[in-house]
């Protein structure tokens, strides 16, 4: 059952050369989209480390969009094939934790595909407001020590990120 009042907080890591400058060119264009997306300008979604998105989470996000550069088209050559894998291990362990993946999105978007960034936006929002509040803070004691809970489970998961570095 969809809650009308949840306004579900996104954050989204965009690379630099193509899905910045499409949700640039969204604006520009006036195209609408749901204003739930706090953008985030990373050089590259190869360089969106599992953590960051762990770290989103866990600060209060209830969803993450990472979008970069069509694969083949990136113009730090093959790391958004690096994204591609860190983000398969991200979605596996997020559901290890009892997070729902679909909280975590990964979209190419090149900078003229302005609207198909807002759509993206717009269909992740849709779906997590399905999904209602993340609440994962909730989970551990509210003693204050969130950032450390959150730094032991990855040391724990270390591993697995490790692997597709």
């Amino acid at each position: 059952m969809v809650n009308e009042n949840f306004e579900p907080k996104i954050v989204g890591f965009c690379c630099n050369w193509c899905s910045y400058r499409a949700a640039d060119l969204a604006g520009t264009a006036r195209i609408k989209y749901s204003p739930n997306v706090r953008v985030l300008r990373v050089m590259c979604s190869g360089r969106v480390d599992p953590s960051f998105v762990m770290k989103a989470l866990a600060s209060g996000a209830d969803g993450v969009l990472i979008a970069g550069c069509h694969p083949g088209e990136c113009h730090y050559i093959e790391q958004n094939y690096k994204a591609m894998r860190r983000y398969s291990i991200l979605k596996h362990t997020l559901r290890a934790m009892g997070v729902e993946p679909d909280r975590v999105r990964l979209v190419w978007a090149s900078a003229a595909e302005g609207q198909q960034l807002a759509e993206a936006i717009d269909l992740l929002v849709a779906d997590v407001r399905k999904l209602g509040p993340l609440k994962w803070p909730g989970n551990w004691t509210e003693n204050g020590q969130r950032a450390e809970a959150l730094e032991t489970l990855l040391k724990e998961h270390e591993e697995a990120f490790e692997v597709v570095s």
